[in-house]
């Protein structure tokens, strides 16, 4: 400083501390603006980086793969299909190719053009045999002029269709009366032929078109307005309003069975859930209800759903309220009044967690792919696993899972201590951290998955169909949505043909008594149906 400018400053002591708390006070408001501005520029950051997530997952939503993949290892193979597109155009110079290389290139070209594609159970299918014949005068040889004889004949096949068809059953029931009673004046005491009870009382509807109405609106996912078009075309229309009246009939009179498959899926060992969204009509709008699954393992296997009005933990704490095994969930934190105070175990979803890192690796590309190549080497054990018995599958994951959960969770606490707290990275290492008991269930129990992919996969068929049909009129259209997806999707879980299983259940529902209802369960059905068809085989005669 010059000194005419130290000449310039107060003598006194209290004018230089009054300057000095000024200077001191100026660099402070100076620092204090100095971290506000760095506190906005991480929230622009972090900001800028959640809008950069969420356009990455709107454009995968409309343009992309459905399947979690690292977006760098999608990279390579989309060159890879490029390049292999690329030489695919390129043509094939006489030159380049040997000349001993040349037969046999094209044996196995047209071998390849000639074969026909494998057709599933062609075999099986009903054979109707056409045979034509050369009439009397195409016989005569025009050589000679003497007939020709047969000496062989040649055969082709082909695969027809024959749409469905609507057909009117009568049934006429005839009446008995004793005349000789009737002449002397007392009753006739007369009695009328009983016929098979229906599935719908007094209803028109057999029980072939209730399992094809139900088995498409619930197995194969056609809107019932979709039907009614298609029935109007095959001769005979049925409104729309009178097969939703007759699905919920369907829905009554399977109750009990519906009630019985509950009741297995709790006495699992491993009960595996999941929700989504069922709009319902409501004044206004439409009001979002909800549609749970619960899946039950393989000793009771069945998949069975349920409607409630609103996501509360009321729906699955109902349904599972005798329950005290292990339930096997995504984060919802629903579930914990659930398992709070019931002796429930709750299992994670390693899915969920690898797919919150993979959603955040624009932003973390590194952490990403560091963190799904140790899931990756969870799956790999998995996959090994996969075939050999529980004991066998709980050695393997302790022997090789345990240390790569390990070493995960250390690089979890890592990356914590790196990344600012509502980085979406982060989001990603706190939901893990966070859920870290429950994904390591499956390391102390064989019988636990490593994921709850088996209950995404059911409520994934639930949104094809709420995406073809919108929504559920009332309460009772949910239920009946409800009970009769319970059926089918369980006969898809067992292979069984929903629509044949519907209409052998239909025909005999109505006279079955309670204590013969476990046997009309799907995969008692399955069993039954297979040894029936078995003995028929046995009892066919070889042909002379």
């Amino acid at each position: 400083m010059d000194n005419a400018k130290l000449k310039d400053l107060p003598q006194d002591r209290e004018s230089l501390e009054a300057i000095l708390r000024s200077l001191i006070l100026e660099r402070d408001q100076q620092k204090q603006r100095a971290e506000a501005q760095k506190q906005r520029a991480d929230e622009l950051h972090l900001q800028n980086l959640r809008l950069q997530l969420e356009l990455e997952r709107y454009k995968k939503w409309y343009y992309g793969p459905r399947a979690d993949r690292l977006g760098s290892s999608q990279d390579v193979a989309q060159a890879l299909l490029e390049f292999a597109e690329q030489l695919e155009e390129k043509p094939v110079h006489p030159g380049d190719v040997p000349a001993k290389a040349a037969p046999e290139y094209e044996l196995r070209r047209v071998k390849r053009r000639q074969g026909r594609r494998h057709l599933a159970n062609f075999e099986n299918l009903p054979v109707t045999t056409h045979v034509y014949e050369l009439s009397v005068e195409e016989r005569i040889c025009p050589c000679c002029g003497v007939e020709r004889k047969e000496v062989g004949a040649e055969e082709s096949w082909q695969i027809e269709y024959i749409p469905g068809r609507f057909e009117r059953l009568q049934h006429v029931r005839k009446k008995y009366a004793c005349p000789g009673c009737e002449r002397v004046g007392e009753k006739p005491q007369m009695e009328v032929a009983a016929k098979p009870e229906a599935a719908i009382d007094k209803g028109m509807a057999g029980p072939g078109l209730l399992a094809y109405i139900v088995t498409s609106k619930f197995a194969d996912y056609l809107p019932l307005y979709r039907l009614e078009d298609i029935f109007e075309r095959q001769g005979f229309e049925i409104s729309r309003a009178t097969q939703s009246v007759w699905c919920g009939d369907v829905a009554d009179l399977v109750m009990p069975l519906y009630e019985l498959m509950a009741e297995r899926v709790r006495q699992s060992h491993v009960v595996a859930t999941d929700d989504t969204i069922l709009p319902m009509l409501s004044v206004g709008k439409t009001q979002s209800a909800r549609m749970w699954v619960y899946v039950g393992d393989e000793a009771n296997p069945y998949n069975v759903f349920d409607f409630t009005l609103h996501r509360g933990r009321d729906g699955p704490k109902y349904f599972l309220q005798d329950y005290r095994e292990i339930l096997l969930a995504d984060a919802y934190g629903g579930y914990n009044g659930v398992v709070a105070g019931n002796q429930i175990t709750r299992a994670g979803c390693m899915a969920h967690a690898r797919r919150k890192f993979i959603d955040a690796e624009k932003v973390a590309p590194e952490i990403a792919r560091e963190a799904v190549t140790l899931i990756r080497a969870l799956y790999i054990v998995e996959k090994q696993a996969k075939d050999v018995s529980v004991e066998k599958r709980l050695t393997l994951r302790q022997a090789h899972s345990g240390p790569v959960l390990a070493d995960l969770r250390q690089k979890l606490l890592a990356w914590k201590e790196q990344l600012l707290p509502k980085h979406p990275m982060a989001e990603a290492v706190n939901y893990t951290l966070s859920q870290w008991a429950e994904l390591n269930v499956f390391c102390s129990d064989g019988t636990v998955p490593i994921d709850n992919n088996v209950s995404e996969r059911e409520m994934k068929r639930v949104v094809l169909n709420r995406k073809n049909s919108l929504f559920v009129g009332n309460p009772r259209g949910g239920r009946t949505a409800a009970i009769l997806a319970s059926l089918t999707s369980t006969c898809r879980r067992h292979e069984i043909d929903p629509q044949l299983y519907l209409t052998q259940l239909l025909m005999n529902l109505p006279q079955t008594r309670m204590s013969e209802l476990p046997s009309w369960l799907p995969d008692q059905w399955k069993l039954r149906h297979a040894a029936r068809l078995a003995s028929l085989e046995d009892n066919v005669l070889p042909a002379q």
